[in-house]
C-alpha cells in the first residue's frame, strides 16, 4: 500500500502504424517533442525489418492443493481463502473430495490405475493424454497428502450441492480433466520494423488445438485471439495511418485474496538454500494462510474493500513501529533453514531459541529507551 500511495503516475508516448488489422507500437517515448519528429520521419511506406513465427504447445497446470484452489476460487468466484477452506472441507466431509489441506499438486504413482476410472467416471469417454497424465504421479513429491481431486465415491451424488460447494467441486473436476488433458497448441507471430534506434512491434495468437483449455472455458475471461496479418521480412507495406497515443504509468494493484496468497506462498523462497530441505516454504502453511488473513482483519490490521485487501491505519502504525528484521520474509526463511538443521542435528534447539529470544528483548527495550526519551 506504502507504494501505490508514493505512486506518481508519468506521462509517455508511443508511435503507432496501423496497415489493415496490424498496429505496430513504438517502445515508450518520454518526451512529446522526440514523438513528433519521429512521427514526421516516417514515410508513408515501410519494409518490415523481421517476422518471427512459431506453433507454442502449453501443458495444462497440475491439480489443486489447498492454496491454489483458494487463490483461483477468489479470481473466479470472489471466495475469501477462508470460505473456499471451509467449502472443500465441507466437500471433504462428504466424501465427495479427497483430503483437502494439502500442500501437494501431484499423485502417488499406485494411483494411476483408479485415476483411469475416476477420470472415466467424472467424463465418459474421456480422452487421456498419457505424457501429461503422467507427469502428475510422482511420490516423492507427496508428503502427507496428495492433491485435491474428486472421490470415485462422490461421482453422481453432486446434483443437490449448494450453490457455492457446487461451484467448488466443478472447479476440482475440471481441473483435474484439464490437468490429464491434451496441450494447447497456438501459432504467435511477432513482426517488428525498425527505424533509426526506434523498434515498432506486434504480436499476435492464433489457437490451433484448445487443448485443455475446453475444459476451463466457464472460469475466467474468454481467451482473445489476435491474428496478425500474412506479411513477411522485407515485405513493404503501406500505412493507413500513423499517429502519436498518450500514455501513463500504472500504480501497483492492491493485494487481493489471490494475490496475497500467491505472494504468502512464495515469501522469502528466494532466500533458502537450494541444499536444505524444509518443512515449509513462504508464510504459513496451506492450511493456516486464510487463518492468518482472518486474524488480520479480526485485529483491524487489514481490511476488505470489495475483492482487495487494503491495510488499516493501525495495521500501518504497527508496520512502522516493528524492525525490518521481524517483518522481513527473510527471516522467516532463515529461521526455517535453522529448523531443518535443529533436525538434522547441525544446530542446537536451545541456542536457536535463545538466539529469537535475545533479539526480542533487544528490540523491547530500544523501544523503552526510545519512549523515556
Amino acid at each position: 500500500d506504502s507504494e501505490i500511495n508514493l505512486f506518481r503516475k508519468q506521462k509517455y508516448y508511443t508511435v503507432d502504424l496501423s496497415y489493415g488489422g496490424l498496429k505496430l507500437v513504438s517502445d515508450r517515448i518520454d518526451r512529446i517533442e522526440v514523438a513528433e519528429q519521429l512521427l514526421n520521419l516516417l514515410e508513408d511506406e515501410i519494409v518490415i525489418t523481421e517476422v518471427e513465427d512459431k506453433n507454442i504447445s502449453t501443458k495444462p497446470d497440475k491439480p489443486y492443493d489447498l492454496t491454489t484452489l483458494q487463490r483461483e476460487a477468489n479470481k473466479y468466484f470472489g471466495y475469501s481463502a477462508n470460505d473456499t477452506l471451509n467449502l472443500a472441507q465441507g466437500l471433504y466431509e462428504k466424501k465427495l473430495i479427497t483430503y483437502p489441506r494439502t500442500d501437494s499438486r501431484y499423485l502417488t504413482d499406485d494411483m494411476v490405475t483408479t485415476m483411469k476410472e475416476l477420470l472415466e467416471g467424472l467424463k465418459e469417454g474421456f480422452k487421456i493424454n498419457e505424457s501429461n497424465f503422467k507427469s502428475i504421479f510422482n511420490s516423492s513429491k507427496v508428503t502427507d497428502h496428495y492433491a485435491i481431486i474428486p472421490t470415485i465415491s462422490g461421482i453422481g451424488k453432486t446434483k443437490d450441492l449448494p450453490e457455492k460447494e457446487s461451484k467448488i467441486y466443478n472447479l476440482i473436476k475440471d481441473k483435474l480433466l484439464a490437468s490429464c488433458s491434451d496441450n494447447l497448441k497456438e501459432s504467435s507471430r511477432k513482426i517488428r520494423y525498425e527505424y533509426d534506434k526506434f523498434n515498432f512491434n506486434a504480436s499476435g495468437k492464433t489457437v490451433i488445438d484448445e487443448g485443455y483449455t475446453k475444459y476451463l472455458k466457464t472460469y475466467g475471461k474468454e481467451r482473445q485471439e489476435n491474428e496478425l496479418p500474412d506479411v513477411k521480412t522485407e515485405d513493404k507495406i503501406k500505412l493507413t495511418s500513423k499517429n502519436i497515443s498518450e500514455k501513463f504509468t500504472k500504480a501497483p494493484s492492491h493485494y487481493n485474496e489471490d494475490t496475497l496468497l500467491k505472494a504468502m506462498e512464495n515469501a522469502g523462497v528466494e532466500s533458502l538454500d537450494k541444499d536444505i530441505e524444509v518443512e515449509r516454504k513462504g508464510l504459513g502453511t496451506p492450511a493456516t494462510r486464510a487463518e492468518i488473513i482472518e486474524n488480520l482483519i479480526h485485529k483491524d490490521l487489514i481490511r476488505r474493500d470489495k475483492k482487495n485487501l487494503l491495510v488499516t491505519e493501525k495495521g500501518n502504525r504497527l508496520v512502522s513501529i516493528v524492525e525490518d528484521k521481524f517483518k522481513s520474509a527473510e527471516t522467516t526463511s532463515e529461521w526455517e533453514m535453522k529448523l531443518a538443521k535443529i533436525s538434522s542435528g547441525e544446530v542446537d534447539k536451545e541456542d536457536f531459541l535463545r538466539e529469537i529470544v535475545v533479539s526480542i528483548r533487544e528490540l523491547v527495550d530500544r523501544y523503552k529507551n526510545n519512549l523515556n526519551e
